[in-house]
């Protein structure tokens, strides 16, 4: 049997299919797994062993020329992971038998607008998994994968000196303002880890990650000496590398860390792969989307005492209430043993 799975976005949830893609290709009657994704997240399959061809839509390609390249491969299944407009045109036009995903929208939409939780406790994974059901493939229990290219194995001796011993990575990113810590919260995190710290994130985040640095290095930079900043120890050592390394190498900094932070985006998934314990940091979204770390050791920051949570979804680029209480007066309880 020949399958495809189609999933076009994002990192986050190109990574929590992998399981899918490894029960496939790994079950007794599948002959070959293709899939098929946008271009820009090629780095994040290219290397899967689980994976027979990768079908990439350039942002340039008509979606029906694509569409006729994978009608052409004749497919007897196709997995659609995404369940949105795309996804539903090519079902339709490329030939075979279909399942698809259960996105729970409306139960979402009632959990976001009136805080009525009528979402199953089933983790997304789980729930791509349902897919498969008809199938009698057995799920395995090994989680998520993450395969790093060696060329982007990143060696300890690139970061500076005192980070062999062991380290902790902020991932900082998030493409929605409501899901990322503001600047000061941020800093505060730092000082409290009281480890070393490496920042992550893409070339949208350096600045923050800069004045994040320059801080805790007592560098002159009035514009992150917020409110109540000052009394803090301000003995972290931090080394910013967001828009230093692409995405796989970041994941390389992440398998080798011993402790990882992250809000509720693609890297808090890429750590769950490597079977980190993580730190995660929830804002204007919440755990019972079904999106928390998978099969790993994880904590949950987040403020329980809002009645506007969650408030979206996906996020926003500002907090609609005006506030962002969801993150001002989030409290970071945790400990590392030294």
């Amino acid at each position: 049997m020949k399958v495809l799975i189609l999933r076009f976005s994002s990192i986050g949830d190109i990574v929590l299919t992998t399981p899918v893609i490894r029960n496939l290709k790994t079950a007794p009657r599948i002959t070959e797994v293709h899939y098929a994704t946008k271009q820009e997240y090629e780095p994040l399959l290219t290397e899967n062993p689980y994976i027979d061809q990768l079908h990439l839509l350039d942002p340039n390609e008509p979606l029906l020329r694509f569409t006729k390249r994978l009608r052409q491969e004749k497919y007897d299944l196709i997995v659609d992971l995404h369940a949105n407009l795309r996804t539903s045109l090519i079902k339709l036009l490329v030939h075979g038998k279909t399942r698809t995903v259960q996105k729970l929208n409306v139960k979402k939409w009632l959990l976001t607008n009136f805080k009525i939780n009528l979402l199953p406790n089933v983790h997304i994974v789980d729930r791509y998994m349902d897919t498969l059901a008809s199938l009698d493939i057995m799920q395995d229990e090994l989680g998520l994968d993450y395969f790093i290219p060696e060329k982007d194995e990143v060696e300890l001796d690139w970061l500076p000196e005192g980070y062999q011993q062991g380290y902790a990575v902020v991932a900082i990113g998030g493409k929605y303002q409501t899901k990322r810590l503001p600047k000061d919260r941020l800093i505060e995190l730092c000082d409290r880890i009281n480890k070393p710290i490496v920042l992550i994130g893409g070339k949208e985040d350096a600045d923050v990650g800069q004045q994040a640095e320059a801080f805790f290095k007592g560098y002159d930079h009035p514009t992150i000496y917020d409110k109540g900043l000052e009394e803090l120890g301000k003995k972290a050592v931090v080394f910013n590398a967001c828009g230093k390394f692409n995405i796989n190498q970041s994941a390389s900094l992440v398998k080798q860390a011993s402790w990882v932070f992250s809000h509720d985006t693609g890297m808090m998934h890429i750590a769950a792969a490597f079977k980190k314990d993580v730190f995660t940091i929830w804002g204007s979204t919440v755990p019972e989307f079904g999106m928390y770390p998978y099969r790993t050791k994880f904590t949950i920051f987040e403020n329980k005492n809002l009645n506007c949570r969650p408030c979206s979804k996906l996020g926003y680029g500002k907090c609609p209430k005006g506030h962002f209480k969801c993150m001002k007066d989030l409290k970071f309880d945790f400990y590392i043993p030294d």
